[in-house]
């Protein structure tokens, strides 16, 4: 049973400090079609509240947020 969700995309965000991962999010949400999936791989806390702030303001759907030991992986849904 898998609830794994393909992404149309991947972006490394790793590394990168606020507010760089939302940036290259906002960036790279605008590169796949309507109704795609971006995977946004940071090790950010911060994007734990900075990407659902993003998501609500620019109209993006945040489908699923995976939590690791080191890193956190959004699917974010291109809605607009």
């Amino acid at each position: 049973m898998s609830n794994e969700i393909k992404a149309d995309k991947t972006l490394d965000l790793k590394g990168l400090a606020c507010p760089m991962p939302v940036v290259k999010i906002s960036k790279g949400i605008q590169e796949v079609e309507i109704g795609q999936v971006v995977k946004a791989v940071t090790t950010d806390p911060g994007s734990l509240t900075d990407f659902p702030a993003w998501a609500r303001t620019t109209g993006h759907e945040i489908v699923q947020t995976v939590q690791g030991d080191d890193e956190i992986s959004f699917y974010v849904k291109r809605v607009v």
